[in-house]
């Protein structure tokens, strides 16, 4: 099974996932987005990010079960889209202030997600919004609220 994942498709998305984003030029660091072809909240999730100054680059892929199993994203704390920033996974609708507060003050943990697609949320826009929270992941999978909007 290993030497045909290698000849996959995917093998270069999940190289990238395995080694993360590479640093932008300037400011901040690159973002790599990996989403199916046909989600629009991903698009626009990666669209925030950009007007806030990230540079992103998006992986399409058909299937992302893959991309999370090897970013430790459990079911519970999945999203529609998972990114990968300067050696943090991001899961779901993060929005880009919480990310640049992650990457200002390096705690020890795997990242960030938002479970769901909580509507207001970055990419989830709408007439009606409703709470949520951003969790941060640790190493063993447990979670603790890093920022509540």
């Amino acid at each position: 099974m290993k030497t045909a994942l290698r000849h996959h498709p995917a093998a270069l998305a999940l190289t990238a996932l395995l080694a993360f984003a590479a640093p932008a030029a300037a400011g901040l660091p690159a973002v790599t987005v990996y989403k199916t072809p046909t989600c629009g909240c991903c698009t626009a999730w990666a669209d925030h990010l950009s007007a806030n100054g990230f540079e992103v680059n998006t992986i399409d892929l058909p299937d992302l079960g893959r991309v999370k199993a090897v970013a430790g994203i459990d079911a519970e704390l999945a999203s529609c889209h998972t990114a990968m920033v300067d050696g943090y996974v991001i899961e779901g609708h993060v929005p880009a202030g919480d990310i640049e507060r992650l990457l200002a003050d390096r705690p020890p943990v795997r990242g960030l997600t938002v479970p769901g697609m909580p509507l207001g949320s970055p990419g989830m826009e709408g007439p009606r919004t409703e709470p949520y929270q951003v969790l941060t992941i640790d190493a063993d999978g447990g979670t603790s609220v890093f920022a509540a909007h």
